[in-house]
């Protein structure tokens, strides 16, 4: 992370705290804020849920004069403002849905320089007199949200989002620095951003694509109206969406839905912007459960507390399918993704795309056949996923129907060396499909056309298996393990990556999965029940009476302040007053995501509420220990705490959540820094010494930064660990700080 002074520090993790509630930035935040206050170029990659909002809106909130937030529906403007209206920042928009007094407001606010974040869409841009009045204003930076709608092999592609650039430069005269950010970017859709904004000297922060909360799921699309309907009524008082291809279909689900005691609206572009602004309202403060929707409804959209997130038709890409799961489980809780898939969906599809430009249509078949492939593998979901954005990973997840309920295995060595020559022996510059034709000797014009009839591979795969589909999932699954990489070029293209050389020299058994056959359990009008796994944590530490109550209350106050519910706390700090029962507002403050300013404006009936109910059960209060969580991982947190308490070793604790060691020791410092003391001279004292303990013990008292990787050069050729500073850093400030 780059230097900055720190009073800047002081004041963001002030703002950070008094704002919005929390007391630690969450992975790249920090760093990604301090860049743009430096007035450079930033393009974010970072996962929906992963706090992507914060990353402009606090940079906005203490510089001088105001941020332009470019952002493409009106329904995630109103969100957002409404959002930071209720924390007491003045942010507005700026569409057609104002009259001509309020935006004269919004722009005699930003002329003054009181307006903080100003939202407004590509196409309000071009017109000439909001061009003429923001060449006027003290504009701070400019904020380009989801960034992939530039991109023509993004999900969402916009024209007039490539017109964005020339009128940023038109605006500040080339000198306004711009954050990009996306939750969905492949390589190659990155490249094309970067390039179309001229940001190829930008700083690149990219998270994980892994959303570690989200089940996935596939189901054969078999009497798929009963399905939902069964769905749907299992997770009774759950909020969900239920993704449609169509707006006919939407109307029709979200009647079906009503019918059958559930209470559910529709949400498309066809309805009239009050009806669409109506219902999403509905949904936001909990007066539905379910909103059926084309792929409009959501994007941007924070509400943490969607449980499911069921696609009822095939989505046109991965891209928008990872974009719409991702709208589940915000908060880091429970979080399903269902989708009903049926190859007739990806045959509409097509349809739709038969009478765009050429390009454009090819580019879309690309992307179907992505999602084809993603529903149909039996390989794990989450490793699909992450290596369709180029992120590889080692492990199956356990945590999807295909780890779940796998399909057949089997093991395939020189079947694996065989596909790999065949990428080397055909220059590396063709797709999946045209390697399993030459693999299995499939004459077509384009084998033969290029000569590849003649190669040493040519038909050697039939000794194996004849079928073109077998060698696809094939090839397909390796590139999934790394043994291949995508050109990011050329669609489509494969390459042996050095993984794949290696194991051409040093080949060994890998265990591959059988492909689905959902079109034949469609063809027998058979689903396959068995896969209706509701995968949830273990008991609850909350008190689930008192929780209750709490969201009963959070639904009031909500309705009575004309704001959503989870402005007022969202889950995880409702669930973690439901663990600690704070009964004062010191105590309170304390919670994670609240802060006093909070407690200020809603605390008094929740500290009311919970006082009365501790009183009438006689509860004892631990308030010498009050557990801490993140906003995430509330669960985990408790349950690390409870461990450490009965000094269970550390490694013990990591096996059992399925957690690397690193993983554990920052959820740790978590804990630690949000107030929490822990004892951990059980297992430190194991590892390291008295006298090097006290070295680093002493070493933080006296160090004007607790930054690991400033003890790190402190400590030079002394041969401490990384995860000893960190451990000691924890107890360090367990015992002097919390």
């Amino acid at each position: 992370m780059m230097q900055v002074d720190q009073s800047v520090q002081v004041t963001l993790k002030e703002r950070l705290k008094e704002i919005f509630g929390f007391s630690q930035f969450r992975g790249e935040q920090e760093a990604i804020i301090y860049n743009i206050l430096a007035g450079r170029n930033t393009f974010v990659i970072m996962p929906t849920g992963a706090g992507k909002s914060l990353c402009y809106q606090l940079p906005a909130i203490v510089s001088d004069g105001t941020a332009i937030v470019i952002s493409p529906l009106i329904a995630l403007m109103k969100n957002q403002v409404d959002q930071l209206n209720a924390f007491g920042i003045n942010a507005q928009f700026l569409n057609s849905t104002l009259s001509k007094a309020e935006m004269t407001k919004v722009k005699k606010e930003t002329l003054n320089g009181t307006l903080k974040l100003l939202y407004i869409a590509p196409e309000s841009l071009t017109k000439e007199e909001n061009l003429d009045f923001l060449k006027r204003a003290n504009i701070s930076f400019v904020a380009i949200d989801e960034a992939h709608c530039i991109s023509e092999w993004g999900h969402d592609f916009r024209p007039e989002y490539r017109k964005i650039r020339g009128i940023v430069d038109n605006i500040g005269s080339g000198s306004l620095p711009v954050i990009a950010l996306t939750a969905t970017a492949t390589p190659k859709v990155q490249l094309d951003i970067q390039k179309n904004l001229q940001m190829e000297d930008a700083h690149i922060f990219k998270t994980s694509f892994n959303r570690k909360n989200l089940y996935y799921e596939i189901k054969p699309k078999v009497d798929a109206k009963k399905a939902l309907i069964k769905y749907i009524k299992n997770n009774k008082g759950k909020s969900g969406i239920v993704y449609c291809l169509s707006r006919k279909t939407v109307e029709d689900i979200a009647e079906l839905l009503n019918v059958n005691d559930i209470k559910a609206l529709p949400y498309h572009a066809g309805l009239d912007p009050q009806t669409r602004m109506n219902n999403q309202d509905a949904f936001l403060n909990e007066d539905v459960d379910v909103v059926c929707a084309t792929i409009a409804f959501g994007m941007g959209i924070d509400k943490p507390d969607v449980r499911f997130v069921i696609h009822y038709d095939a989505p046109k890409s991965l891209e928008g399918y990872y974009q719409e799961t991702g709208r589940a489980g915000r908060d880091g809780l429970e979080g399903n993704c269902v989708m009903f898939y049926s190859y007739d969906d990806i045959v509409k599809l097509e349809k739709f795309n038969k009478d765009k430009p050429v390009t454009e249509r090819d580019n879309a078949k690309h992307l179907l056949g992505e999602m084809v492939s993603y529903a149909n593998l039996g390989a794990c979901r989450r490793r699909q996923l992450l290596s369709y954005f180029g992120e590889y990973t080692e492990k199956d997840c356990g945590f999807c129907d295909n780890c779940r309920k796998p399909t057949p295995r089997i093991k395939a060595q020189e079947e694996v060396v065989l596909a790999l020559q065949a990428v080397l022996q055909t220059d590396q510059r063709f797709d999946v499909n045209h390697l399993s034709h030459v693999l299995t000797a499939t004459e077509n014009q384009y084998v033969t056309s290029y000569e590849h009839n003649r190669l040493e591979v040519y038909g050697k795969g039939r000794e194996f298996n004849e079928s073109p589909e077998y060698w696809c999932s094939l090839i397909r699954q390796i590139t999934i393990f790394g043994l291949l990489d995508k050109d990011v070029d050329n669609y489509g293209v494969l390459r042996v990556s050095q993984k794949g050389m290696n194991y051409i020299e040093d080949p060994y058994p890998l265990t591959l999965a059988s492909d689905h056959n959902y079109d034949q359990q469609i063809a027998d009008g058979k689903a396959d029940d068995d896969k209706d796994v509701q995968p949830t944590a273990g008991g609850n530490a909350y008190d689930e009476e008192l929780l209750g109550l709490l969201k009963a209350l959070r639904k009031k106050v909500a309705k009575e302040k004309g704001l959503p519910p989870y402005v007022i706390f969202q889950d995880p700090s409702l669930e973690e007053m439901a663990t600690t029962y704070p009964v004062t507002r010191d105590e309170m403050a304390q919670i994670n995501g609240v802060g006093m300013g909070k407690v200020q404006k809603f605390g008094k009936q929740f500290i009311d509420l919970i006082a009365k109910y501790v009183e009438d059960r006689e509860i004892e209060t631990a308030k010498d220990v009050v557990v801490k969580s993140t906003v995430n991982k509330s669960k985990i947190k408790i349950f690390i705490i409870q461990q450490i308490d009965r000094k269970v070793d550390l490694d013990e604790i990591a096996e059992s959540k399925d957690l690397t060691m690193e993983d554990l020791v920052e959820e740790i410092e978590h804990i630690c820094y949000s107030g929490t003391r822990l004892n951990l001279d059980y297992y430190i004292d194991q590892i390291i010494d008295e006298e090097r303990q006290d070295e680093i013990f002493d070493y933080f008292m006296s160090a004007e930064t607790d930054n690991i990787a400033v003890a790190m050069r402190q400590f030079a050729g002394e041969d401490f660990t990384e995860q000893e500073l960190r451990l000691m850093r924890i107890k360090f400030l367990s015992e002097v700080a919390n």
